[in-house]
């Protein structure tokens, strides 16, 4: 029985049984030098066809092994080897993809869509319910409920945050909070539009600071740029109707802490990205703005406050109003975050300008806010002076990281 089974396989020497392989699977070859060998010979990959140069094999030789001539089998690049050698040129090219521009200019249109609502809507807030502190309060719990739940779920997941980055986030959570803050009392003190024609002054206070406190040469073109929009709010404020000097100074006092909140940020430069910063920031700035809401309208919201914001407008409404105006104003901040990292400085520069004419007009044409002809031109003059400056800014940024 075992010779048998041996014998198709096996070739008879003088009597004795000796095994051979299988001729089938015999392909031999000769070296003619092996100290020729290809030093990358060595490192095959799986599906990668080789040539016989790399290896100087020489297929002529005869070696009297194997009587029968066999087939030699040629390694064949796979499917997948063909595209990554052509760079996934065959892979299909989804229609975002091929068009990004499309997917930028959404971004640009949620952006303004949701600032503009936001506006509207906390300004109507206002009319009823004229409590700048507790709002705020509201605008960053909101956010930081909606991180919690992002995180809860993986989306996205939370990155780890040390002692020392707590350190250098606190200043800016601060500063974050404080402007929060003035500009909700300016918004709710004045009207929408004189709020962001005030607030326009914000790039003469960057360039100040970082002129007087980083020590940082600014072209003499940037403060140029800058003097349309310090002469446009002039005028503006000079005979807008809403003037009060609470509303006045409290939007100034953001513009100082905002630009000091840029101050911070280049001191906590970190590798964490934009959604997971921006959540941290709204969790620290959401804890300072609870203690002065506490105290400077607690008593009046438990006394009366809360009371008559209900009986105006009831109890479902006044809470949706809240949770909304909340929600627009988180979803609004993290998407220019996200709209900023996929632009140009000069894109983000114009798209910032154009933002706030957005919100300027849109607050006027839906509240129908009189304003005067110098006020319509001063306003005008300041946008134009900080879409100058915005623009200059970025070409000089620009040229900097080229260079």
């Amino acid at each position: 029985m075992e010779s048998r089974v041996l014998s198709s396989g096996a070739t008879t020497i003088s009597g004795v049984t000796r095994l051979t392989k299988p001729a089938a699977r015999i392909s031999t070859v000769a070296v003619s030098s092996p100290a020729r060998l290809n030093a990358n010979g060595g490192n095959l990959v799986w599906g990668r066809q080789l040539r016989p140069s790399l290896l100087n094999l020489d297929y002529s030789s005869a070696v009297p092994v194997v009587t029968k001539t066999l087939k030699r089998d040629v390694l064949k690049p796979c499917p997948a080897t063909a595209s990554d050698s052509t760079g996934d040129a065959a892979a299909p090219v989804g229609f975002f993809a091929k068009y990004p521009f499309l997917v930028t200019g959404f971004f640009f249109f949620m952006w303004y869509f949701l600032n503009v609502i936001f506006n509207i809507l906390n300004k109507k807030i206002y009319n009823y319910f004229p409590y700048p502190y507790f709002v705020s309060v509201i605008h960053l719990l909101v956010g930081v409920v909606y991180c919690l739940g992002s995180w809860t779920v993986g989306l996205p997941k939370r990155a780890p945050i040390d002692s020392n980055l707590l350190k250098l986030l606190i200043p800016v959570g601060f500063c974050h909070a404080l402007g929060h803050v003035t500009s909700n009392v300016s918004f709710a003190a004045v009207a929408v539009s004189f709020t962001h024609t005030v607030k326009a002054l914000e790039p003469f206070f960057n360039a100040a600071a970082s002129q007087f406190i980083l020590g940082q040469s600014i072209p003499i073109t940037l403060w140029l740029s800058l003097a349309p929009v310090v002469i446009g709010v002039s005028m503006a404020s000079l005979t807008e109707l809403s003037f009060n000097w609470l509303g006045f100074t409290s939007a100034m006092i953001s513009n100082i802490s905002f630009t000091y909140r840029s101050i911070y940020s280049k001191k906590a430069m970190t590798d964490m990205d934009s959604t997971n910063l921006y959540a941290y920031i709204s969790i620290i700035a959401l804890l300072f703005c609870i203690p002065p809401a506490a105290i400077l309208e607690g008593p009046q919201l438990l006394k009366y406050g809360l009371n008559d914001a209900i009986a105006k407008v009831g109890m479902t409404k006044f809470i949706s109003d809240l949770f909304w105006v909340g929600m627009f104003y988180h979803l609004y901040n993290q998407i220019a975050t996200n709209t900023l990292e996929r632009v140009a400085p000069l894109t983000h520069a114009v798209g910032n300008v154009l933002k706030r004419v957005f919100v300027i007009g849109f607050s006027i044409i839906v509240f129908g806010n009189k304003i005067s002809t110098q006020t319509a031109i001063g306003t005008s003059i300041a946008i134009a002076g900080v879409a100058i400056y915005s623009l200059i800014k970025a070409k000089i940024e620009e040229e900097k990281r080229v260079s």
